[in-house]
C-alpha cells in the first residue's frame, strides 16, 4: 500500500502524482470498448456517453451500440466538437446500430 502524503496546496499535490496514463486500477484495456447506451438510464444518457467520448485519447476510439439510430446525439457531438470525432457505422440496424467513434484530436 503506498503512503499517504498530505500537501499544503492543490498545486504541491499535482507536482507530485506519478507520472501515469489513465487511472490507477491496474485494468488495461484491450481492443476497443463498445458502449450499450441502452444500459445507461435515459435521463443521463447523452451526459454519460459525451463523457466516455471526452475522455478519449487523440487516436483512441469507442463503439457506440444502439437500438436505434443515434442522429441527433452525433448532431451535438459534431455541434460541440466540430471534426474532433470521425464517425463510422459499423452496423445500420434494424435492431441494432453500432457505431465506431474516434477521438482526431
Amino acid at each position: 500500500m503506498a503512503d499517504i502524503q498530505i500537501n499544503r496546496s492543490q498545486e504541491e499535490a499535482v507536482d507530485q502524482r506519478p507520472a501515469q496514463q489513465g487511472c490507477a486500477c491496474g485494468e488495461h484495456d484491450e481492443g476497443t470498448p463498445e458502449l450499450d447506451v441502452q444500459t445507461i438510464p435515459h435521463a443521463v444518457r447523452h451526459a454519460s456517453i459525451f463523457g466516455a467520448l471526452e475522455s478519449l485519447s487523440p487516436g483512441t476510439a469507442l463503439i457506440l451500440s444502439a437500438t436505434h439510430d443515434p442522429v441527433p446525439l452525433l448532431m451535438q457531438l459534431e455541434a460541440k466538437h466540430g471534426d474532433a470525432f470521425h464517425v463510422e457505422y459499423r452496423d445500420r440496424g434494424p435492431e441494432r446500430w453500432r457505431i465506431l467513434v474516434r477521438r482526431t484530436a
